[in-house]
Protein backbone atom coordinates (compact mmCIF):
# COMPACT_ATOMS: atom_id res chain seq x y z
CA UNK A 1 0.00 0.00 0.00
CA UNK A 2 1.34 3.35 -0.73
CA UNK A 3 1.02 6.58 1.41
CA UNK A 4 0.41 9.70 -0.11
CA UNK A 5 0.21 13.34 1.50
CA UNK A 6 -2.51 16.08 1.12
CA UNK A 7 -1.75 19.66 0.45
CA UNK A 8 -4.14 20.68 3.59
CA UNK A 9 -1.63 19.03 5.76
CA UNK A 10 -0.12 22.12 5.95
CA UNK A 11 -2.98 24.50 5.02
CA UNK A 12 -0.98 26.77 7.69
CA UNK A 13 2.08 27.08 5.87
CA UNK A 14 0.65 27.55 2.61
CA UNK A 15 -2.13 30.27 3.77
CA UNK A 16 1.08 32.16 5.35
CA UNK A 17 3.88 32.17 2.40
CA UNK A 18 5.89 29.67 3.80
CA UNK A 19 5.20 26.56 1.37
CA UNK A 20 4.44 26.17 -2.10
CA UNK A 21 4.24 23.67 -4.20
CA UNK A 22 7.24 23.12 -5.32
CA UNK A 23 8.47 22.70 -1.27
CA UNK A 24 5.46 20.46 -0.66
CA UNK A 25 6.70 17.86 -2.69
CA UNK A 26 10.01 18.31 -1.35
CA UNK A 27 8.70 17.44 1.69
CA UNK A 28 6.62 14.52 0.79
CA UNK A 29 9.17 12.75 -0.38
CA UNK A 30 11.37 13.88 2.67
CA UNK A 31 8.78 11.88 4.84
CA UNK A 32 8.88 9.05 3.05
CA UNK A 33 6.10 8.98 1.35
CA UNK A 34 4.54 7.63 -2.05
CA UNK A 35 2.47 10.42 -3.51
CA UNK A 36 0.69 14.19 -3.39
CA UNK A 37 -2.70 14.98 -3.15
CA UNK A 38 -2.36 18.54 -4.84
CA UNK A 39 -5.88 20.63 -3.59
CA UNK A 40 -6.62 23.40 -6.27
CA UNK A 41 -9.38 24.59 -4.23
CA UNK A 42 -8.84 28.60 -3.03
CA UNK A 43 -10.77 30.23 -0.14
CA UNK A 44 -10.74 34.38 0.21
CA UNK A 45 -8.73 34.27 3.12
CA UNK A 46 -5.95 31.80 1.38
CA UNK A 47 -3.80 34.90 1.12
CA UNK A 48 -0.73 33.03 -0.56
CA UNK A 49 -2.74 30.72 -2.19
CA UNK A 50 -3.50 30.73 -6.33
CA UNK A 51 -7.34 31.91 -6.33
CA UNK A 52 -8.57 29.46 -9.08
CA UNK A 53 -5.86 27.05 -8.66
CA UNK A 54 -5.13 26.87 -4.47
CA UNK A 55 -1.95 24.87 -3.76
CA UNK A 56 -0.96 24.37 -7.27
CA UNK A 57 -0.07 27.63 -7.73
CA UNK A 58 -1.04 28.19 -11.49
CA UNK A 59 -2.36 26.36 -14.58
CA UNK A 60 -0.27 27.49 -17.09
CA UNK A 61 1.50 25.40 -18.89
CA UNK A 62 5.75 26.26 -18.39
CA UNK A 63 4.52 26.07 -14.54
CA UNK A 64 2.47 22.74 -14.68
CA UNK A 65 5.27 20.94 -16.54
CA UNK A 66 7.90 22.14 -13.58
CA UNK A 67 5.21 20.39 -11.04
CA UNK A 68 4.96 17.53 -13.21
CA UNK A 69 9.02 17.18 -13.34
CA UNK A 70 9.06 17.94 -9.88
CA UNK A 71 6.72 15.04 -9.02
CA UNK A 72 8.79 12.87 -11.36
CA UNK A 73 11.78 13.89 -10.22
CA UNK A 74 11.17 11.97 -6.18
CA UNK A 75 9.24 8.74 -8.02
CA UNK A 76 5.63 10.13 -6.63
CA UNK A 77 2.51 9.83 -7.64
CA UNK A 78 -0.46 12.73 -8.31
CA UNK A 79 -3.52 13.32 -7.26
CA UNK A 80 -6.01 16.25 -7.55
CA UNK A 81 -8.37 17.56 -5.01
CA UNK A 82 -11.19 19.86 -6.43
CA UNK A 83 -14.70 20.31 -5.96
CA UNK A 84 -18.11 20.33 -7.89
CA UNK A 85 -19.46 18.59 -10.92
CA UNK A 86 -20.19 21.62 -13.48
CA UNK A 87 -18.90 19.89 -16.79
CA UNK A 88 -17.26 23.13 -17.96
CA UNK A 89 -14.95 22.78 -14.77
CA UNK A 90 -13.99 19.52 -14.73
CA UNK A 91 -12.88 19.82 -17.73
CA UNK A 92 -10.33 21.88 -16.91
CA UNK A 93 -9.50 20.15 -14.13
CA UNK A 94 -9.29 16.36 -16.06
CA UNK A 95 -6.87 18.84 -18.63
CA UNK A 96 -4.70 20.26 -15.93
CA UNK A 97 -4.55 16.63 -14.01
CA UNK A 98 -3.58 15.58 -17.31
CA UNK A 99 -0.37 17.54 -17.64
CA UNK A 100 0.80 17.19 -14.14
CA UNK A 101 0.51 13.00 -14.64
CA UNK A 102 -2.45 13.07 -11.98
CA UNK A 103 -4.53 10.06 -12.65
CA UNK A 104 -7.36 10.26 -10.04
CA UNK A 105 -9.36 13.42 -9.65
CA UNK A 106 -11.44 14.17 -6.04
CA UNK A 107 -14.66 16.12 -6.41
CA UNK A 108 -17.52 16.66 -4.32
CA UNK A 109 -21.35 17.91 -4.70
CA UNK A 110 -22.29 20.62 -1.90
CA UNK A 111 -20.20 23.49 -0.14
CA UNK A 112 -20.55 24.15 3.17
CA UNK A 113 -24.22 23.28 3.65
CA UNK A 114 -26.62 20.50 2.16
CA UNK A 115 -28.55 21.15 -1.07
CA UNK A 116 -30.04 18.22 -2.04
CA UNK A 117 -30.41 19.47 -6.08
CA UNK A 118 -26.40 19.32 -6.28
CA UNK A 119 -26.49 15.46 -5.25
CA UNK A 120 -29.70 15.01 -7.67
CA UNK A 121 -27.82 17.22 -10.41
CA UNK A 122 -24.27 15.38 -10.03
CA UNK A 123 -25.09 12.38 -12.44
CA UNK A 124 -25.99 13.78 -15.05
CA UNK A 125 -22.88 16.31 -15.08
CA UNK A 126 -20.51 13.62 -14.43
CA UNK A 127 -21.46 11.80 -17.40
CA UNK A 128 -20.97 14.34 -19.59
CA UNK A 129 -17.11 13.95 -18.78
CA UNK A 130 -16.68 10.39 -18.37
CA UNK A 131 -15.56 10.36 -22.26
CA UNK A 132 -12.36 12.86 -21.43
CA UNK A 133 -11.77 10.62 -18.24
CA UNK A 134 -11.67 7.80 -20.50
CA UNK A 135 -9.45 9.49 -23.13
CA UNK A 136 -6.52 10.44 -20.62
CA UNK A 137 -7.25 7.21 -18.18
CA UNK A 138 -8.12 9.40 -15.22
CA UNK A 139 -10.94 8.15 -12.74
CA UNK A 140 -13.18 10.27 -10.48
CA UNK A 141 -13.81 9.78 -7.11
CA UNK A 142 -16.94 11.79 -5.20
CA UNK A 143 -16.19 12.38 -1.74
CA UNK A 144 -18.53 12.03 1.33
CA UNK A 145 -17.45 15.29 1.98
CA UNK A 146 -19.38 17.07 5.39
CA UNK A 147 -22.89 17.29 3.95
CA UNK A 148 -23.10 13.76 2.34
CA UNK A 149 -24.39 10.23 3.76
CA UNK A 150 -22.39 6.83 1.96
CA UNK A 151 -25.24 6.01 0.85
CA UNK A 152 -25.77 9.11 -1.20
CA UNK A 153 -22.65 9.09 -2.75
CA UNK A 154 -23.05 5.65 -3.45
CA UNK A 155 -26.66 6.41 -5.67
CA UNK A 156 -24.79 9.14 -7.49
CA UNK A 157 -21.37 6.18 -8.34
CA UNK A 158 -24.09 3.67 -9.71
CA UNK A 159 -26.53 5.88 -11.45
CA UNK A 160 -23.37 7.40 -13.61
CA UNK A 161 -22.91 3.59 -13.88
CA UNK A 162 -18.77 4.08 -15.08
CA UNK A 163 -16.00 2.17 -14.45
CA UNK A 164 -14.30 5.73 -14.54
CA UNK A 165 -16.35 6.80 -11.69
CA UNK A 166 -16.28 6.09 -7.71
CA UNK A 167 -16.23 7.22 -4.32
CA UNK A 168 -13.68 9.53 -2.48
CA UNK A 169 -13.45 7.82 1.05
CA UNK A 170 -13.03 10.27 3.75
CA UNK A 171 -12.84 8.70 6.44
CA UNK A 172 -13.80 10.96 9.01
CA UNK A 173 -15.87 13.43 7.37
CA UNK A 174 -19.28 11.45 7.89
CA UNK A 175 -19.33 12.59 11.28
CA UNK A 176 -20.31 15.97 9.90
CA UNK A 177 -23.55 13.84 8.68
CA UNK A 178 -23.81 11.99 11.78
CA UNK A 179 -22.55 9.17 10.31
CA UNK A 180 -20.26 6.51 12.11
CA UNK A 181 -16.77 6.61 10.19
CA UNK A 182 -16.24 3.10 10.23
CA UNK A 183 -19.85 2.15 8.75
CA UNK A 184 -19.21 4.41 6.04
CA UNK A 185 -15.99 3.21 5.47
CA UNK A 186 -17.07 0.10 5.01
CA UNK A 187 -19.94 1.27 2.30
CA UNK A 188 -17.96 3.59 0.44
CA UNK A 189 -15.05 0.92 0.78
CA UNK A 190 -15.81 -1.69 -2.42
CA UNK A 191 -16.27 1.81 -4.56
CA UNK A 192 -13.51 3.34 -3.27
CA UNK A 193 -10.37 5.25 -5.98
CA UNK A 194 -8.75 7.39 -3.31
CA UNK A 195 -8.98 8.43 0.62
CA UNK A 196 -8.46 11.34 2.93
CA UNK A 197 -7.15 9.20 5.70
CA UNK A 198 -7.33 11.67 8.87
CA UNK A 199 -8.56 11.68 12.81
CA UNK A 200 -11.12 13.74 15.03
CA UNK A 201 -12.90 14.22 18.26
CA UNK A 202 -15.93 16.47 19.29
CA UNK A 203 -15.71 19.91 21.30
CA UNK A 204 -17.70 22.18 22.33
CA UNK A 205 -17.58 26.10 21.09
CA UNK A 206 -19.04 28.68 22.59
CA UNK A 207 -22.21 25.75 23.67
CA UNK A 208 -22.11 24.09 20.13
CA UNK A 209 -20.53 20.79 19.90
CA UNK A 210 -18.23 20.45 16.45
CA UNK A 211 -16.37 17.99 14.76
CA UNK A 212 -12.49 19.08 15.79
CA UNK A 213 -9.31 17.56 13.29
CA UNK A 214 -6.29 16.51 15.06
CA UNK A 215 -3.19 14.75 14.07
CA UNK A 216 -3.65 11.11 12.75
CA UNK A 217 -4.13 8.46 16.06
CA UNK A 218 -4.61 11.37 18.82
CA UNK A 219 -8.20 11.46 18.13
CA UNK A 220 -11.61 8.74 18.39
CA UNK A 221 -11.98 7.39 15.35
CA UNK A 222 -11.08 3.37 15.06
CA UNK A 223 -8.00 3.89 12.62
CA UNK A 224 -6.99 0.17 12.79
CA UNK A 225 -10.08 -0.88 12.18
CA UNK A 226 -10.51 1.70 9.20
CA UNK A 227 -7.45 1.27 7.87
CA UNK A 228 -8.20 -2.52 7.27
CA UNK A 229 -11.19 -2.42 6.03
CA UNK A 230 -9.59 -0.28 3.24
CA UNK A 231 -7.01 -2.69 3.19
CA UNK A 232 -9.17 -6.14 2.77
CA UNK A 233 -12.47 -4.52 1.69
CA UNK A 234 -11.34 -2.75 -1.56
CA UNK A 235 -8.78 -2.36 -4.57
CA UNK A 236 -6.87 0.36 -2.56
CA UNK A 237 -3.21 0.77 -3.74
CA UNK A 238 -2.79 4.61 -2.21
CA UNK A 239 -3.96 6.02 1.03
CA UNK A 240 -3.99 9.78 1.43
CA UNK A 241 -2.99 11.23 4.94
CA UNK A 242 -5.08 14.94 5.26
CA UNK A 243 -4.46 15.42 8.52
CA UNK A 244 -7.24 18.15 9.61
CA UNK A 245 -5.15 20.28 12.23
CA UNK A 246 -6.01 22.65 13.04
CA UNK A 247 -9.68 22.58 11.97
CA UNK A 248 -12.87 22.43 13.10
CA UNK A 249 -16.19 21.79 11.46
CA UNK A 250 -20.04 22.54 12.49
CA UNK A 251 -22.50 19.89 12.04
CA UNK A 252 -23.74 19.74 8.13
CA UNK A 253 -27.15 17.69 8.77
CA UNK A 254 -29.90 17.11 11.48
CA UNK A 255 -28.87 14.79 14.48
CA UNK A 256 -29.57 10.88 13.48
CA UNK A 257 -29.00 11.50 9.66
CA UNK A 258 -26.39 9.04 9.42
CA UNK A 259 -27.60 6.60 12.45
CA UNK A 260 -26.13 8.82 15.26
CA UNK A 261 -28.11 11.01 17.31
CA UNK A 262 -26.18 12.56 20.16
CA UNK A 263 -22.20 13.08 21.16
CA UNK A 264 -20.75 10.96 23.58
CA UNK A 265 -19.30 8.00 22.72
CA UNK A 266 -16.99 6.20 20.56
CA UNK A 267 -15.33 8.44 17.65
CA UNK A 268 -17.96 10.94 18.51
CA UNK A 269 -16.92 11.29 22.39
CA UNK A 270 -16.49 14.58 23.75
CA UNK A 271 -12.69 16.37 24.24
CA UNK A 272 -11.28 19.23 25.33
CA UNK A 273 -10.24 21.32 22.70
CA UNK A 274 -6.10 21.02 21.58
CA UNK A 275 -5.43 24.87 22.27
CA UNK A 276 -6.46 27.04 25.04
CA UNK A 277 -9.66 28.70 24.47
CA UNK A 278 -8.45 32.15 25.78
CA UNK A 279 -5.47 32.12 23.27
CA UNK A 280 -7.29 31.06 20.33
CA UNK A 281 -11.07 30.12 19.99
CA UNK A 282 -11.64 26.87 17.62
CA UNK A 283 -13.80 28.91 15.29
CA UNK A 284 -10.61 30.50 14.39
CA UNK A 285 -8.08 27.29 14.16
CA UNK A 286 -8.46 27.71 10.51
CA UNK A 287 -7.72 31.26 10.15
CA UNK A 288 -5.87 31.72 13.32
CA UNK A 289 -4.83 35.74 14.76
CA UNK A 290 -1.16 37.18 14.65
CA UNK A 291 -0.37 36.07 18.34
CA UNK A 292 -0.86 32.33 18.63
CA UNK A 293 -0.12 31.63 14.65
CA UNK A 294 3.41 30.47 15.03
CA UNK A 295 2.62 27.78 17.89
CA UNK A 296 0.13 27.06 15.57
CA UNK A 297 1.95 26.08 12.54
CA UNK A 298 4.56 24.57 14.38
CA UNK A 299 1.97 22.62 15.91
CA UNK A 300 0.40 21.66 12.56
CA UNK A 301 3.78 20.72 11.29
CA UNK A 302 4.63 18.12 13.92
CA UNK A 303 1.13 16.73 13.79
CA UNK A 304 2.25 15.67 9.94
CA UNK A 305 5.41 14.23 11.17
CA UNK A 306 3.10 12.10 13.98
CA UNK A 307 0.44 11.62 11.32
CA UNK A 308 3.10 10.09 8.77
CA UNK A 309 4.91 8.16 11.32
CA UNK A 310 1.53 6.86 12.64
CA UNK A 311 0.10 5.82 9.26
CA UNK A 312 3.46 4.38 8.17
CA UNK A 313 3.21 2.35 11.21
CA UNK A 314 -0.22 1.26 10.29
CA UNK A 315 1.02 -0.10 6.79
CA UNK A 316 3.89 -2.13 8.31
CA UNK A 317 1.20 -3.83 10.84
CA UNK A 318 -1.13 -4.39 8.04
CA UNK A 319 0.78 -4.41 4.94
CA UNK A 320 3.75 -6.61 5.24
Amino acid sequence: MKIGLETESYHLLFQNGLMDIFGFIRKTAELGLDGVMINVIAFPGDRYLHPEWGALGGAEDEHLDKVRKEIEKYGLYAEIDTRGTEPAHLTKVIEVAHKIGADIIRTYCCFGKYEAEKLKRAPEDIKKIVPLLKKYRIKLAVENHEEEIADEIIKIIKEVNSPWVGAHCDIGNSMMAWEEPIEAIKKLAPYAFTTHFKDHIIIEDDGEYKVCGVPVGKGNIDLEEAFKILVNDSTLTRINIEMCFPYVSCFKREKGTGGVHEVGKGAFRVEEPPFDIYEVKPSDYYYPPEKPKEKMIKAQKNGVEESVRYVLGLRDKYCR
